[in-house]
């Protein structure tokens, strides 16, 4: 690792004082160089002669910063499917008492059949306080959702272990359509802080009211992707970023630096070039550096993640992923660029079930990728949270991501929020580090998302560049009605097309930003 500036601001070199002034008075300021030595970058490996940022130095000594992660480095994909399973037991533990997918579904669905007209689920009683219903008559899996309510008789709290029922989802069509919107909240930021402002649920607080632009282009005037980013403020808080196909990123000061420091330093470096410039809070315009980087290579590369919540009540959705993949696969073969894609895969129930994340990492053999994802089952669940936590956090941390030059998307398909209660790793710390990683979240909020499920979901797609895309149908609450336009969430002006071709579309669009070759 690299170490961050760390020496007194006042003693920089006249040249970087006169950048700094300009920049105050508010001009951009950039510069081209080869990296010299001492930034505190990720880095897989050490380097020979390793980047660092320019002598910039701070009013007081500081702690150096250190990211939270690793750079992506991996060089390929060529291998067989790696699985690791995270137990939701320890070995011969008995299942703890907890409803089965149909007291999943059934749960949420009475949640929303006793609010009154107006309310949010911030103001219903918490699902962990509420016993789960159960009915040996009742539906599991995605009929429950769909019931026009849900059973009102509970089991004791005293109930004693019981084995878990295993879920019969309702049959529907094969070759019904599961349609979907999105809304890109970065587009639309105003709306979006309207959303947050009036959503009061619980959720891990950051953040991002106030936010700049970043854009990297080469002297040709390029987009320079996936460039790594470095800020840092007077009082040593630091983030990090890769840009994005379009040689951007969003950063929001105030989500990593609460003292509010006045002006940042920013450092960006690709292939061993490296510029730095200034972020003065409350410029108008975006903060554009020129640095010297190399032509995009001839093929795009692109790392592809499905993040699914594979309890009891998502069985429906994980069927029409199984049914689609193909087709999605062969689809962003085609496109222009001519991806080489890489597959990966991670599944994610709850404590107590039989897994709480299953993962198997990235793989070009889309065969191999079909038959783990077939052998996925919707199952378990229980309470109405479940543990994306710590599937987001082996998602951004434990999976092989390729290094230099490729395009890294998540699809997260969830009915659920995380659990905020169990400690360990938090979802706001891993889309922090998913930004410094560049991966981008694309949050697909299934049928029973409550309104804190859609606000976590929209935090880490609108933090990471992403996007927040949801089911739709006939009957805005009622999945059983079948495709259509409408929605419960809290949304407007969106366009609807099947999920799988929305799927479709959020690659062709980031592949489509990269600049031509050559």
């Amino acid at each position: 690792m690299i170490p961050l500036p760390s020496r007194p601001f006042y003693q920089r070199s006249l040249a970087a004082l006169l950048c700094a002034q300009l920049l105050l008075a508010g001009c951009s300021s950039g510069a081209t160089e080869i990296a010299p030595a001492g930034a505190r970058w990720p880095a897989p490996a050490p380097q020979p002669e390793p980047p660092r940022f320019p002598a910039t130095q701070w009013p007081t000594p500081v702690a150096r910063m250190v990211p939270n992660f690793e750079a992506p480095s991996a060089t390929h994909c060529a291998r067989p499917v790696q699985t690791v399973e995270t137990p939701g037991r320890t070995p011969g533990q008995r299942d703890e008492w907890r409803a089965s997918a149909s007291g999943h579904g059934a749960a949420r669905e009475e949640r929303a059949r006793r609010m009154a007209p107006g309310e949010t689920t911030a103001d219903a009683p918490a699902m962990s306080a509420m016993p789960a219903p159960v009915s040996p008559a009742s539906p599991a899996g995605r009929a429950a959702k769909e019931a026009p309510a849900a059973e009102s008789a509970a089991a004791p709290s005293f109930a004693p272990p019981a084995p878990r029922p295993q879920p019969m989802p309702r049959p529907r069509p094969a070759q019904e359509v599961v349609t979907a919107g999105m809304v890109d909240d970065n587009a639309d930021f105003n709306a979006y802080l309207q959303f947050r402002q009036r959503t009061q649920v619980s959720h891990r607080p950051r953040d991002v009211s106030e936010r700049y632009l970043l854009q990297v282009r080469n002297a040709r005037g390029q987009a320079v992707a996936d460039a790594e980013v470095a800020v840092q403020g007077a009082s040593g808080a630091a983030m990090w970023a890769r840009t994005d196909a379009a040689g951007q990123a969003w950063l929001h000061p105030n989500a990593f630096d609460p003292s509010g420091s006045a002006v940042y330093e920013v450092a960006v470096r690709k292939n061993g070039r490296q510029g730095t410039t200034f972020l003065r809070r409350g410029q108008k315009s975006a903060v554009e550096l020129v640095i010297d980087a190399t032509p995009a290579p001839q093929r795009a590369r692109l790392d592809l993640v499905f993040l699914i919540d594979a309890t009891g009540s998502m069985g429906d959705e994980i069927g029409k992923l199984k049914a689609s993949l193909r087709s999605i696969a062969d689809e962003v073969a085609r496109l222009p660029s001519r991806p080489d894609t890489c597959f990966g895969l991670v599944a994610y129930r709850d404590k107590g079930d039989e897994f709480m994340v299953r993962r198997h990492d990235f793989t070009n053999d889309l065969g191999a990728f079909q038959s783990v994802l077939d052998a996925l089952q919707a199952n378990g669940g229980g309470d109405y949270p479940e543990a994306m936590n710590e599937a987001l956090n082996e998602t951004v941390h434990r999976l092989s991501w390729r290094g230099t030059d490729t395009t890294r998307m998540v699809v997260l398909l969830a009915d659920a929020p995380p659990h905020l209660d169990y400690g360990g790793p938090q979802y706001d710390d891993d889309m922090m580090a998913a930004l410094g990683k560049g991966i981008k979240l694309f949050s697909v909020g299934a049928s029973g998302l409550d309104k804190q499920g859609e606000y976590v979901q929209r935090q880490m797609a609108q933090y990471t560049g992403g996007r927040f895309v949801f089911l739709t149908y006939r009957e805005a609450t009622n999945p059983g009605s079948g495709p259509g336009r409408e929605t419960v969430h809290d949304v407007s002006n969106y366009s609807v097309q099947t999920l799988d071709r929305l799927i479709v579309r959020l690659v062709t669009e980031e592949l489509g930003k990269l600049p031509k070759a050559g």
